[in-house]
């Protein structure tokens, strides 16, 4: 339940608000809507061996590209959504998004090489940007400040059962068809979302709001965000925070299920590394008020600089691989204090950006994705049955992400109120 200053906190700052959905229904859209993009990855890890084996990939760190490309598609496909969703409405944007993202599906479902796999893959990141950035400028429209981070992460919450579940989801539809049916299920999770927004989610942009879909204006928009300190600092430090952890999803599989032999088990494992950022977004969403933004992000890049330096060390020592128990903590420690930096940054990025939240929402997404993509690549193909350069990437990236928070905030100092 949400206290009395919580809700004036979280107050919509709409000056004719529409009719809302119920707060847990809305979380639960908006987490659902969101996800899309978290099932669309984690749903293939399992996959990708058999996709690399179907399709005659003959280096199996090529693999990787299949989640790579969906990356890709988002940072591309949000500079367009963005501005879209700002000129002709939320819904509308998300709409087009998801028929995009179902020409996607198709294409890698009935793909009969490694190149038609990879075009389909990015059409469904173009696809998937959609529902990444409506939520985010849908949210925007009506929340602000430290509510909004709080909502963000209330809605990580819900939205990281998927990671925990999406695999073992495409394991079993793998089993009882093969790695195709996992994109047509896909197109399912699409129409089904286009339904629940169709009927039931109010449209948050009023006409009067609305800017024209030009070119002009976009480049306007983009150039207005670039220059903004805090906006451009913030991106630029999520989008190489980001880096490691693009590569950490596309190298699970290998070094999980290969490297340390847990066979099919994987999954599991891998659901309870991706509970620790649902843990991480639950207490964030308790925190963010009392700490802010701010200070949760600089101790939550400050504790995985710490860890990596002690993990770099125990391997040092030991000469060898750590055993498994020892690299699970790792990572349920690093992974923890990722999910405390996603809501927060995300949310310090856009926070001076209401008067443009779709375009906001997308040069921050489309731009902290382009760092990310190239960055996530070279760790992730520097892989050859060791996590050293995982944890290296993860050491080199907090410590420049944590320098870009420096630079954005000129050495302001955290208010008693406000972000």
């Amino acid at each position: 339940m949400l206290s009395t200053h919580q809700k004036q906190i979280c107050a919509v700052k709409l000056p004719n608000p529409v009719h809302r959905l119920p707060f847990i229904e809305f979380i639960t859209l908006m987490a659902l809507t969101t996800s899309l993009v978290a099932l669309s990855i984690d749903a293939m890890i399992p996959a990708l061996p058999d996709i690399g084996q179907a399709l005659n990939v003959e280096d199996s760190n090529d693999n990787q590209l299949v989640i790579a490309m969906v990356f890709l598609g988002m940072a591309v496909g949000q500079i367009f959504f963005g501005p879209f969703s700002d000129s002709y409405g939320r819904k509308p944007s998300l709409y087009l998004s998801l028929a995009v993202f179902v020409v996607g599906c198709l294409l890698s479902a009935t793909a009969t090489n490694f190149t038609v796999m990879l075009v389909g893959r990015l059409l469904q990141g173009i696809g998937a940007s959609g529902p990444r950035v409506v939520p985010m400028a849908l949210i925007r429209d009506e929340y602000e400040g430290r509510g909004m981070a709080r909502i963000m992460s209330l809605i990580m919450m819900v939205f990281i059962l998927v990671p925990m579940l999406a695999p073992m989801f495409g394991q079993l539809i793998v089993y009882l068809s093969n790695w195709r049916g996992i994109f047509y299920s896909f197109l399912l999770m699409a129409m089904m979302l286009s339904l629940w927004f169709a009927f039931r989610q109010p449209e948050t942009l009023a006409p009067e709001k609305r800017k024209p879909f030009t070119l002009k204006v976009i480049l306007n928009g983009i150039k207005e965000v670039l220059k903004t300190r805090k906006a451009f600092g913030y991106t630029l430090s999520v989008g190489v925070a980001s880096g490691p952890f693009l590569a950490y999803l596309s190298t699970a599989q290998p070094i999980l299920e290969e490297q340390y032999g847990l066979g099919a088990t994987f999954t599991i494992y891998f659901a309870v590394l991706a509970l620790s950022i649902g843990i991480a977004s639950f207490v964030n969403s308790k925190m963010v008020i009392k700490y802010g933004m701010r200070f949760l992000s600089h101790y939550a890049l400050t504790v995985i600089i710490v860890i990596s330096v002690l993990f770099l060390l125990l391997m040092f020592f030991m000469r060898s691989e750590p055993p498994l128990m020892f690299f699970m903590g790792y990572l349920i420690i690093t992974l923890f204090s990722m999910g405390i930096i996603f809501g927060n940054m995300n949310a310090l990025a856009m926070e001076p950006l209401g008067h443009i939240a779709g375009l906001g929402a997308a040069v921050v997404g489309s731009l902290s994705t382009l760092i990310s993509v190239p960055i996530g690549i070279v760790i992730g193909q520097a892989y050859q049955q060791s996590v050293m350069p995982l944890v290296v990437g993860f050491l080199l990236c907090t410590l420049i992400a944590l320098a870009l928070m420096f630079w954005a905030e000129k050495g302001a100092t955290e208010p008693v109120s406000g972000s």
